[in-house]
């Protein structure tokens, strides 16, 4: 077993500007987080409609792209190049990228999700792409105005956008230290992704062969929030989950059981730490530790 290490930050978090965050509470991002998942499912749409499936929906995840610090779904190759599509979660805006440079931008506030269709769909069409509006989505999302024919209405939540971009940028940098620090892994780490479902951002260690029954798997991610918590929260999630009595859980994390299996640690303990890079990095490593020792891996 290799043991991981967690006696330095290394790599981007160790660069990421971690007393940015906090300038909101937590527990004060649930409406912003909500609106922009909403905003979210325009990307997905677009990948949904141009991208082949997948059979684990991979098709549909995005990227963080800090450069243009904004979520984008994989490229589609045209004629003019590659193209993705986007969104800046600051000032919520939707962004078509082609070859890696912004081509053109909508900016939500105060349009309803039909004119952010008609312009998607347009955007698309020209570059040879097919239209995202018609595309289902398989799952459901939580209730938000704006899906009743509300505009978007970002009166309020420009600070909490901002601040829930700047959670997605940290927590995109955490994920890829931990994927560097296990390069070594065999099958390797997943890319860091976002998944639009549930709006979280993750990575997975596969510790056994896909074609293995029944493989060991620990989930490594953050969510801006969701039904369990009403905050962000950084989770590492082992399968299958310990049938024996739980270890201490790293700090500051504890044992969520109800629901999911897996070591959290919420947003207000993660921003609680004198040295919050560090010890969010640590926090997923030392899970990750516990988890390949239990799992055998």
């Amino acid at each position: 077993m290799v043991t991981t290490r967690t006696s330095k930050p290394e790599g981007r978090s160790a660069h990421y500007n971690w007393a940015a965050l906090g300038r909101v509470p937590p527990q004060g991002l649930v409406n912003a987080r909500i609106l922009a998942h909403h905003a979210l499912q325009w990307p997905a749409r677009a990948a949904r409609a141009n991208l082949k499936h997948v059979a684990d929906d991979s098709h549909s995840s995005l990227q963080w792209d800090g450069a243009l610090a904004a979520l984008v779904t994989q490229s589609v190759k045209t004629p003019a190049g590659e193209v993705c599509v986007g969104l800046r979660i600051t000032g919520l805006a939707l962004l078509v990228v082609r070859n890696g440079a912004i081509l053109d931008v909508l900016q939500l506030n105060g349009k309803p999700e039909q004119v952010a269709g008609i312009w998607i769909d347009s955007k698309l069409q020209a570059l040879g792409l097919r239209p995202a509006s018609g595309v289902k989505l398989p799952y459901a999302l939580p209730d938000h105005p704006v899906a009743h024919g509300a505009r978007y209405d970002l009166y309020l939540q420009e600070r909490e956008l901002g601040e829930l971009a700047r959670w997605f940028a940290g927590s995109a940098a955490v994920l890829e230290d931990a994927r560097e620090r296990l390069a070594d892994m065999r099958p390797a780490m997943t890319p860091v992704r976002c998944w639009p479902h549930h709006f979280d951002i993750a990575t997975v260690a596969n510790l056994d062969p896909a074609a293995k029954e029944n493989p060991r798997s620990i989930a490594i991610g953050v969510s801006p929030g969701d039904g369990y918590y009403a905050q962000p929260y950084a989770y590492v999630s082992p399968t299958p989950r310990f049938d024996t009595k739980l270890p201490e859980a790293p700090k500051p994390g504890r044992w969520h059981t109800d629901g999911f299996f897996g070591a959290v640690a919420t947003g207000d303990a993660l921003l609680g730490l004198p040295n919050r890079g560090l010890g969010f990095v640590n926090f997923i490593m030392e899970a990750i530790d516990i988890g390949r020792k239990r799992l055998g891996a």
